[in-house]
């Protein structure tokens, strides 16, 4: 799914934070972010009030772990920093967990798994980019998803693709096709499909868990997926709840919650719910 912050963005805040660490037990207040500008994860519906797949799950999620909790909202960049200062406990939005995120905070273990994916109009020669694989995984690339990776590097080549700053998926295009498209990036992802749907970009990539519903309602009924779907690598494993990393009692209390929630199927029927199938992680 979503969610890189860049190299710099991290080092500068590569400190232990352990002058906000707290003593977490039953009864404490936990105050959790969110962006509240990703649906279906988190958004802020017509009513100004805040709702979504992670809005459903923080509120079972603290009421397992017998905690009194705060949601508040907070904008994307920025969102790990204001963590280390204090200014919340937890992060609910989104954040996949990568190895570089993990260098400065902790998480909680996985709540969700979503591969990405390339959207483009019906209308584009993109809409078949000639890959015959359905999955490729990026944690270890064998010969056939190197092909696949290189045919979709020639079938983009030149073009301009959409991303949100700041994420896994931005990460992904710098990374493996930063010499072969024109990345830009946006602040949130409703800009970035208002110019995919204005054909001011020729592509963009996101998590499977955005594109379903975005695709199944009328803002995507001229949109479809591209290419396979890819997981691993810089898309991390899975999403989870962002912790200081001195507040590892928190990350195992949202660990111990999330299992409870796997194992009777609230997160099976939460992700049904907003992303129009099943994304209880596999492992």
């Amino acid at each position: 799914m979503k969610r890189f912050l860049t190299a710099v963005a991290l080092a500068s805040i590569a400190f232990s934070g352990a002058a906000y660490a707290k003593d977490f037990k039953e009864g404490s207040t936990v105050r959790i972010a969110t962006e509240g500008a990703y649906a279906p994860w988190n958004f802020t519906n017509s009513s100004g009030k805040l709702e979504g797949f992670e809005v459903d799950l923080y509120a079972d999620l603290c009421e397992r772990m017998k905690v009194q909790c705060e949601l508040m909202q907070t904008a994307w960049e920025g969102i790990i920093p204001a963590l280390q200062a204090g200014k919340f406990d937890a992060i609910m939005a989104g954040m996949s967990i990568t190895d570089k995120r993990k260098e400065v905070i902790t998480f909680s273990r996985n709540y969700m798994g979503s591969p990405a994916s390339f959207v483009v109009l019906k209308s584009s020669p993109l809409s078949d980019l000639g890959v015959k694989l359905e999955t490729v995984s990026l944690a270890d690339i064998d010969a056939g998803e190197k092909a696949a990776i290189d045919t979709m590097k020639a079938a983009l080549k030149g073009k301009t693709v959409g991303v949100q700053i700041s994420t896994t998926h931005e990460n992904f295009l710098n990374e493996f096709m930063g010499d072969t498209v024109t990345v830009k990036t946006y602040d949130t992802q409703e800009n970035l499909d208002l110019d995919l749907a204005a054909g001011r970009i020729d592509a963009a990539l996101a998590s499977l868990s955005y594109w379903v519903p975005l695709l199944e309602g009328d803002k995507g009924k001229q949109m479809t997926m591209t290419g396979p779907k890819m997981d691993g690598g810089p898309f991390g494993n899975g999403v989870g709840a962002g912790i200081r990393k001195d507040d590892q009692e928190l990350a195992d209390m949202f660990t111990k919650a999330i299992d409870a929630a796997i194992a009777d199927g609230t997160i099976s029927k939460l992700s049904t719910k907003w992303f129009g199938f099943d994304g209880t992680p596999k492992d």
